[in-house]
C-alpha cells in the first residue's frame, strides 16, 4: 500500500529464511482484514510502499536450522502477529504481547497477501491443520488466522456464558464471528446491530436472534425494548458511535468488550461509566491461543466462518478486492494467490 486507496501489486524477490527459527510458507489462501481498510482511507502517500495482509495458510516450503516441529509440505495456518510461545506473555496465553513478537508487514517481515511469506518463530507461530490442501474447509481454516479468533476474544474477555443476553455492534465480518462466538459458548439471546440485509442474514444464520437496523439513540431504545438491556455487549467497529451504543445498551454491571480497532483517542469512561459498575475489557486478540480450541470445531463442521468470504479475487486482482470492501459490494475478500 502506497497510500490511501493506491494498493499495487508487485514483484519482490522470493523470501528465504532470515533466522534459524524461520519458515517460509507458499501461500495457498489469504484476506483483506476490515482493519486494512482504515490505512486504505487514510494512509499518507509514500514512496516505499507497506507489505499489507495479516491472514494467511498456506504450505510450509523452507524452514530455518533451528525449527523442530515443522517440515516443507505441512499445511499450516498463520495467527495474525507472530510469536515465539515460550515467553512469559504467551504462558499466560496473551500471544499478541510476546515479547520477541511482531506483525506481518513491518520490520523487514512480509505481508501475508502474497505468493510466500517469511514467518519467524516458525514454531511458535504456525498451526499445523490436518487436511489437504485443497479441502473445502480451508476458507473456515483462515478465518481462524484472525476473523474468528477475533470474535471469539471478544465473547471470552465478555464472559460470555450460558443464558446471557448479548448484543453485537457491527455487522461486518468480525461481528459476525462474535454473533457465532456467542452462540457457540451458550447466549440465550443475541442481537445483531446492523443495516445490511445479506449481513444480517447471515448473523441469523450463525446465532442471531434479533437484528436492530436503528443506529443511535434509536437503536439503543429498540435494543431495551426488545432485551431491558444487554448483559454483554461486543463492540466490532472501531468508531466512537458504536462505543457509544453498547454502552447505552449495556445493562448497568455488564460488560462492554471492544474489538472494532479504536479510531479515537479518547472515550466515555468518567463519573456516568462509573456509577454504573461497567467493565470495559477486549483488545487485539491472541489469536494463536485459541486456534486449537477452535479448529476441532471447524474441522467437525460445528462452525463454518468461512462463510463470511463472499467472493474470491486472484492476487493480481487484490487491488479491486479492497474497493469492493471499502464501497461495501464485499463482506470479505479471500484472495487466492
Amino acid at each position: 500500500m502506497y497510500g490511501a486507496g493506491d494498493v499495487r501489486v508487485e514483484d519482490r524477490p522470493d523470501p528465504k529464511p532470515v533466522h534459524p527459527t524461520d519458515a517460509v510458507v507458499r501461500t495457498l489462501a489469504a484476506c483483506v482484514c476490515g482493519s486494512d481498510l482504515w490505512p486504505y482511507a487514510s494512509m499518507p502517500a509514500t514512496d516505499t510502499g507497506r507489505p499489507m495482509g495479516h491472514e494467511f495458510l498456506g504450505v510450509v516450503e523452507e524452514t530455518g536450522a533451528d525449527v523442530r516441529g515443522l517440515g516443507p509440505g505441512d499445511l499450516v495456518v498463520a495467527p495474525f502477529t507472530y510469536s515465539d510461545n515460550t515467553c512469559d506473555y504467551c504462558a499466560k496465553g496473551l500471544h499478541i504481547s510476546c515479547r520477541h513478537g511482531g506483525r506481518y508487514g513491518l520490520d523487514g517481515v512480509d505481508g501475508g497477501q502474497g505468493e510466500a511469506v517469511r514467518v519467524p518463530y516458525a514454531d511458535g507461530t504456525l498451526v499445523k491443520l490436518p487436511v489437504a490442501a485443497d479441502s473445502a474447509l480451508l476458507p473456515s481454516l483462515l478465518a481462524l488466522s484472525d476473523v474468528m479468533t477475533t470474535g471469539h476474544h471478544g465473547a471470552v474477555t465478555a464472559r460470555v456464558g450460558r443464558g446471557d443476553t448479548v448484543l453485537v455492534v457491527g455487522d461486518g465480518a468480525v461481528g459476525l464471528c462474535a454473533v457465532l462466538a456467542a452462540a457457540r459458548l451458550g447466549a440465550e439471546r443475541i442481537v445483531l446491530a446492523g443495516r445490511h440485509e445479506a449481513r444480517t442474514a447471515l448473523g441469523r444464520d450463525f446465532g442471531a436472534t434479533d437484528v436492530v437496523a436503528e443506529r443511535g439513540e434509536e437503536g439503543i431504545a429498540r435494543v431495551r425494548e426488545l432485551t431491558g438491556g444487554a448483559d454483554k455487549v461486543i463492540e466490532a467497529v472501531g468508531t466512537r458511535a458504536a462505543l457509544d451504543t453498547a454502552l447505552g445498551a449495556v445493562l448497568d454491571g455488564g460488560t462492554v468488550s471492544r474489538l472494532g480497532v479504536p479510531q479515537y483517542e479518547q472515550g466515555p469512561i468518567g463519573p456516568a461509566v462509573f456509577m454504573r459498575n461497567l467493565t470495559l475489557t477486549g483488545g487485539a486478540s491472541p489469536a494463536r491461543a485459541y486456534i486449537e480450541e477452535l479448529l476441532p470445531d471447524v474441522l467437525d463442521g460445528t462452525i463454518a466462518p468461512g462463510r463470511v468470504f463472499d467472493r474470491t479475487f486472484p492476487l493480481d486482482e487484490t487491488p479491486g478486492a479492497y474497493r469492493a470492501m471499502a464501497d461495501r459490494r464485499v463482506l470479505k475478500a479471500l484472495i487466492r494467490p
